[in-house]
């Protein structure tokens, strides 16, 4: 597939969302630098847009994201340079972290929509985000042990505070697939729909979540996260902090002046 670096990522908004889709199907949305930078750069984007309120990730064609793209780039040399010790920390840190961290760290909440097989970092991609709404046909695999290779993309991060330690290794270990149904009974998965329905299940549920209280949200976020790598007196002064911040907000105000008023409220996303 020929065409510029935004070509690996279509985009559109409507609604209050931001619809952000990988679109190298040839390569199974394979992740490569062009794609990795341009969803990194749209989650940036929605983070600081006020009029973006909640943000969908899928792809197009039959498959959600097969990991990593392992073949070189075109004009790369057919032997590659020799490694030196720290070359591949440092390809990790600035390249699969990177996009995982941004999906973590966007400010507004993310829901994956996940059409067919996500695949290492396909599949860290997906859990990342704070929703995962899965087709009947998705499935999810810790592909990393079928290449020899140790889990990266924070996998060895986010597995075991999704599904708990014995589970996560058990599908790190031997890297079987993992079809829909399963992965949301594990919990892996927020809610699994037929195929023609996925779009539509995302759109309700993105134009539900940018019509909330979208500080609130960010806020709500950014304590779960933090969490499940706090003790509970630094969980608790977080909350304590979260809830001074939002109070300041025109849509706390604005959901106690509607508490009060017995009516709808109508949040502005301030």
């Amino acid at each position: 597939m020929t065409g510029t670096p935004e070509d690996t990522v279509l985009h559109r908004f409507e609604s209050g969302v931001s619809w952000i889709t990988l679109n190298r199907p040839e390569a199974m949305n394979a992740v490569n630098r062009d794609l990795r930078e341009r969803v990194i750069g749209l989650l940036a984007e929605a983070s600081a847009d006020p009029c973006v309120r909640a943000v969908v990730i899928t792809a197009t064609g039959k498959g959600f994201c097969a990991g990593a793209d392992l073949r070189p780039a075109p004009g790369a040399p057919a032997t590659p340079a020799e490694r030196v010790v720290g070359d591949v920390a440092r390809m990790i840190r600035l390249g699969a972290q990177r996009l995982i961290t941004a999906v973590l760290d966007c400010e507004k909440p993310v829901i994956a929509a996940v059409n067919g097989t996500a695949a290492g970092l396909g599949a860290h991609l997906a859990l990342a985000c704070d929703l995962v709404i899965a087709a009947e046909p998705a499935r999810f695999i810790e592909v990393f042990v079928r290449r020899g290779l140790v889990p990266d993309a924070g996998g060895a991060y986010l597995l075991p505070r999704l599904i708990g330690p014995q589970k996560a290794k058990e599908l790190m270990f031997f890297g079987d697939a993992v079809p829909a149904a399963e992965a949301e009974r594990l919990g892996l998965v927020n809610k699994v729909v037929p195929a023609e329905a996925l779009e539509e299940t995302a759109r309700e549920w993105a134009e539900r979540l940018a019509q909330g209280p979208t500080r609130a949200l960010a806020l709500t976020k950014q304590l779960v996260n933090a969490s499940l790598d706090s003790d509970r007196a630094t969980a608790l002064a977080a909350e304590a902090t979260a809830q001074e911040l939002n109070m300041s907000t025109a849509d706390a105000n604005e959901g106690v002046a509607a508490f009060v008023e017995r009516r709808t409220p109508k949040y502005l996303g301030r």
